[in-house]
């Protein structure tokens, strides 16, 4: 009975999908009644009574008439979706009102900036308005079929082509602005939508947040079947492994296209993991314990310790070298819990942790000595007492907010050493206000037996004088000598000896107001009387602290050396690698291959050419004559002959780009030829020329070479909106700097093809890296008609001509096609 049931819905199912797809062809009668004729003896052969029939026949019409009205709303949506609108333009608005516009809602709506609830909505539709008007063809669509999408007007073809992540439906044809059912981003699931992630959120607060807790990130799309058909395991994950303290993510490929390709996803669905800064995919089966593996394979292996009777004296009593606290959790599963695990690695920087297995036999001595309760989970957290818990905690069902709550109060030592000036940052955090103040109560002493006794007075005080408003810390003075000598005045008197100092920070510059004991701390019961009389009057009076300095930083102790650091950065590298080789896809992959092929083509290509070459001049050359000599000056190079790049005339021909020489020079230029712009300003114009032609000037035999130059104090618009094709996807360009019109782009220089639409971009050095030494002539080659007669020899003049240093290296690798290349889909107006 239930296989026929399920049966059953699937006829309904096919019915209703008939049912559609009638009201969607006009045509083609006779093939329809042929498919629903065999549907038809689908459901005879289930047997179903003549009432049962009826019943089905009524919810197929009825499923029919529901989607034809969602099919109806979704259409008027389309159409009344209005990029102009959104953009609050005219339709005759040049791209530089656009991209205005765009930016100045893009600050208002972005979800980082705006708490409005219907912010992120309307950031969506603003990126989508500013992506159909920004791209001259979509716009171009859209003014023509009114279509918000990029199917209208294209074969199916063409679409494939620019169409950047895949599904196993792509050999099909569908018009997403006419199908909006669960498929399309705007009815997707309203469980994803508090998880979305944006270019700037990863940037700025996942991947820091990747240091502190893993997370899990989806990438999915429009029109993704196999999306939908990992949804319910998708949900069951979240849900289960966000109490569990993973951070979520889903990244929709459609509008934060330039994110996925940043995370290296090329096809949807995609489910990675984020952990410390790196990537990893999940490559299995998406099911419920695949995936809760893969996220436990994300942390290390060693964030926590199995402890027996054996090793955990040995355990606990590291808290004096690792300067931790040490966290022991004892249950009855004899696999670490993954909450375990997760919480050992957002407070692996200070604590231990260690797990006990009661159930394993070499556990009961550690059981019997802590009076463990094996059938109730129990943390305990040991300091500076071995013997002795400093806080217990014990719940049957142990949630990741008691366990933060727990761990968070007991983080530092009760008289921690200061390794590192981080740490001492927190332990002492600097003054914000009258009634967050904190005192910390140095101990400056030294390591070995002959500070012990000292050392355990100054600990045993800090036990019986806890306060919010007291920090007890101790340091070594052999590891960091400048805090010592910096507090204490009177080395002479504490030499060999430990000092109490009382504190406080002023600001994170190293400003603090002090007071030190006046005599050396011996841990004596006067000391201890003098000590506690001083923090009694220094709660009624902060005035006793009388001395003012600044504190250097503190040595980082526990640092590992230089040697240590680079080995571990390779290790990482080449585990990163290895892991590419076996599961990057062929996309990822190319990019290496060609890089490879490519060298050793030219590599052996250019050893066989030249081997030919040099065997054929030898045969061919008569015998040169001994007593004749080649001009003064000439060199052996004949690179400029072979390329045909010998100067034909005695100054290089610079035109400037205007509105009237733009088509010519740029947008109708031949193929294969190329512009050459050098990009100056006014007051810079006579300096850049004149370093411009010295550098180009044994480029100018080329036929396939045009100079010019542009004005940036004209077309600057132009210049920003084609240097956009160049920025890299993985920084974060400051897309609302408000120095934004300040910018500096005298000096660059681009190559431009404009049958190809692609340049190549030059960007000048510092001029301190290669600026004149002193007292060096501004021209130093002889080139009268090149260099001109107006040269400044000003400072500043060779300062703005230095930045064109280089431009003579970068155009033989221009020649060479070694540049890499910035590919624009139009042209953009000059004017």
């Amino acid at each position: 009975m239930r296989k026929s049931s399920h049966a059953g819905e699937a006829g309904l199912r096919r019915a209703g999908s008939e049912g559609s797809l009638r009201h969607l062809y006009g045509n083609g009668g006779q093939r329809r009644g042929r498919r629903a004729g065999s549907w038809d003896r689908g459901d005879r052969s289930l047997g179903l009574p003549a009432g049962g029939k009826m019943e089905m026949k009524r919810l197929s019409v009825s499923l029919v008439v529901v989607l034809f009205l969602v099919l109806v709303l979704q259409i008027l949506s389309a159409v009344d979706f209005d990029p102009y609108r959104i953009l609050g333009i005219s339709r005759t608005a040049s791209q530089a009102d656009i991209k205005k516009a765009y930016k100045k809602l893009a600050r208002e709506w972005h979800p980082d900036k705006n708490k409005d609830p219907g912010a992120e909505d309307k950031f969506i539709q603003i990126s989508k308005a500013y992506e159909i008007l920004s791209n001259e063809e979509k716009r171009l669509n859209f003014d023509r079929y009114g279509d918000v999408g990029e199917n209208q007007g294209y074969p199916h073809q063409q679409q494939s082509q620019h169409r950047p992540f895949h599904h196993f439906h792509e050999s099909f044809y569908f018009d997403e602005s006419f199908f909006h059912f669960p498929f399309n981003s705007d009815r997707r699931d309203s469980s994803d939508e508090k998880y979305l992630l944006h270019f700037s959120h990863y940037i700025n607060e996942i991947l820091p947040d990747s240091f502190r807790k893993p997370y899990l990130i989806k990438i999915t799309s429009d029109w993704c079947f196999s999306c939908i058909h990992i949804e319910p395991v998708w949900k069951e994950v979240v849900q289960e492994l966000e109490g569990l303290g993973v951070g979520i993510g889903v990244v929709h490929a459609g509008y934060e296209r330039r994110l996925a390709h940043h995370l290296g996803a090329h096809s949807t669905p995609s489910i990675l993991g984020l952990i410390n800064g790196k990537i990893t995919f999940f490559h299995n089966a998406v099911v419920r314990e695949n995936l809760r593996q893969f996220v436990e394979s994300l942390l290390p292996g060693n964030l926590v310790e199995k402890i027996t009777d054996k090793n955990y004296v040995k355990f606990l009593s590291n808290w004096k070298k690792e300067n931790k606290p040490h966290v022991l959790l004892f249950d009855h599963m004899p696999l670490v819990p993954l909450l375990y695990k997760l919480t050992a690695f957002a407070y692996r920087d200070y604590l231990s942790f260690g797990y006990v297995y009661v159930g394993l036999r070499g556990t009961e001595e550690l059981s019997s000595q802590y009076n463990i309760n094996v059938y109730t989970p129990t943390m305990m957290v040991f300091k500076e007492h071995v013997d002795k818990p400093a806080d217990v905690i014990q719940a049957r069902g142990m949630k990741k907010q008691l366990i933060d709550d727990f761990l968070s109060q007991n983080k530092f030592l009760m008289a921690s050493r200061l390794t590192s000036q981080k740490l001492f940052q927190e332990l002492c955090p600097a003054k914000k206000s009258h009634r967050q103040r904190k005192y910390c109560v140095v101990l400056i002493t030294g390591e070995g037996d002959k500070y012990t006794v000292s050392y355990e007075a100054f600990l045993a005080f800090a036990l019986a004088n806890t306060k919010d408003t007291l920090r007890f810390v101790h340091i070594y003075s052999n590891y960091q000598p400048q805090f010592g000598h910096t507090l204490l005045t009177d080395d002479e008197r504490f030499h060999g000896k430990s000092a109490v100092v009382i504190l406080e920070r002023r600001n994170n510059a190293g400003r603090v107001v002090y007071k030190a004991l006046d005599e050396p701390w011996s841990g004596s019961e006067e000391d201890n009387f003098i000590l506690l009389d001083l923090l009694d009057q220094l709660r009624t009076d902060p005035g006793i602290l009388s001395s003012d300095t600044v504190l250097p930083d503190l040595n980082d102790e526990l640092a590992p050396v230089f040697f240590l650091r680079w080995i571990y950065s390779a290790i990482d590298y080449i585990s990163d690698t290895w892991d590419s080789l076996f599961h990057s896809n062929w996309r990822e992959m190319m990019p290496l291959l060609s890089l490879i092929f490519s060298a050793l083509f030219i590599l052996f290509g250019t050893v066989i050419v030249q081997a030919f070459s040099d065997s054929s001049d030898e045969r061919d050359s008569p015998p040169a004559k001994k007593d004749e000599n080649p001009p003064k000056g000439e060199k052996n190079d004949t690179s400029f002959t072979k390329d045909n790049r010998i100067p034909k005339k005695g100054f290089v021909e610079v035109t400037e780009l205007t509105d009237i020489t733009y088509t010519s020079n740029l947008v109708r230029l031949r193929p294969g030829h190329m512009n050459v712009v050098l990009i100056l300003s006014n007051p810079t114009k006579t300096p850049l020329l004149q370093k411009f032609a010295l550098e180009v000037y044994t480029f100018t035999g080329s036929n396939c070479l045009h100079f010019s130059f542009l004005n940036l104090d004209k077309h600057r618009e132009w210049l920003e909106y084609v240097l956009e094709f160049a920025q890299d996807a993985a920084p974060i360009p400051n897309q609302y700097d408000k120095h934004f019109l300040e910018r500096d782009y005298t000096g660059y220089v681009l190559a431009l093809n404009g049958h190809k639409k692609y340049f190549c971009l030059f960007k000048p050095r510092k001029s301190e890296e290669d600026g004149d030494a002193p007292g060096m002539p501004c021209d130093e080659s002889d080139l009268g008609e090149v260099r001109g007669k107006s040269s400044s020899c000003s400072p500043g003049a060779r300062l703005v001509k230095n930045k064109l240093n280089k431009l003579s290296l970068w155009m033989e690798r221009l020649l060479e096609g070694s540049l890499q290349r910035f590919y624009i889909p139009l042209w953009p107006a000059l004017d």
